[in-house]
C-alpha cells in the first residue's frame, strides 16, 4: 500500500495554517508526498478546479454552509476532474446535525479531531479499499450514503436490485 499511496495526490483544506501544515506531515508519514495545502474556501474551489485530486481532506470550519455546497456542486458537475474524488471531513467538534450535512453534501467519511496519522490512514484505506457506489438521484449525488445493508430490507434501488 506504501507504494501506492507514493502516487497520491492529495489536497488539504483546512482555516488554520497550523493543522494544515500537521496533516500534510502526517499524509508524508504515510508516504503521500504531493500534498496542497489552502486555508480559505476560495483557493481550495480553485485548486480543484486546476486539478485532479486523488484525495480532499476538508476542514468543516472551512466555510460551513459554503463549504458543503462547494462538496455538492463538485459531486453534480458531469464533467469536473474531482467530481468522484473522495472527500475526507475533518472537524473537532461535530454534531449529529453537522454529520448528516456532510453526508447529504457528499463527504465519503469523518475524521475527528484530534487524530492521528494512523486515523487518516484507517480513513484512506476505506475509502480506497472499500469504496460505496456513486449515487446519481434527484436530490442526492455522491457517496451512497448507506455504510451497510440491513438483512430483510427491500431492496430500493436498481442496484440493490441487481446485486441481490
Amino acid at each position: 500500500m506504501q507504494q501506492e499511496l507514493s502516487h497520491f495526490r492529495v489536497l488539504v483544506a483546512d482555516p488554520s495554517s497550523h493543522m494544515a501544515a500537521l496533516v500534510a506531515q502526517m499524509l508524508h508519514s504515510l508516504k503521500i508526498r504531493a500534498v496542497d495545502a489552502s486555508i480559505n474556501l476560495e483557493h481550495t474551489a480553485s485548486e480543484l478546479q486546476r486539478r485532479a485530486y486523488d484525495l480532499v481532506l476538508l476542514d468543516e470550519q472551512l466555510g460551513g454552509p459554503a463549504g458543503f455546497k462547494i462538496i455538492r456542486d463538485l459531486r453534480k458537475s458531469v464533467d469536473h476532474a474531482n467530481r468522484l474524488t473522495p472527500i475526507i471531513m475533518m472537524a473537532a467538534a461535530p454534531d449529529a446535525r453537522m454529520i448528516a450535512a456532510a453526508r447529504d453534501a457528499g463527504v465519503n467519511e469523518f475524521l475527528r479531531k484530534p487524530f492521528s496519522a494512523e486515523h487518516v490512514r484507517l480513513r484512506i484505506d476505506t475509502v480506497r479499499n472499500a469504496p460505496r457506489p456513486f449515487v446519481e438521484a434527484e436530490a442526492y449525488v455522491g457517496p451512497d450514503r448507506r455504510r451497510k445493508r440491513v438483512a430483510g430490507k427491500a431492496a430500493r434501488r436498481a442496484a440493490d436490485k441487481a446485486s441481490g
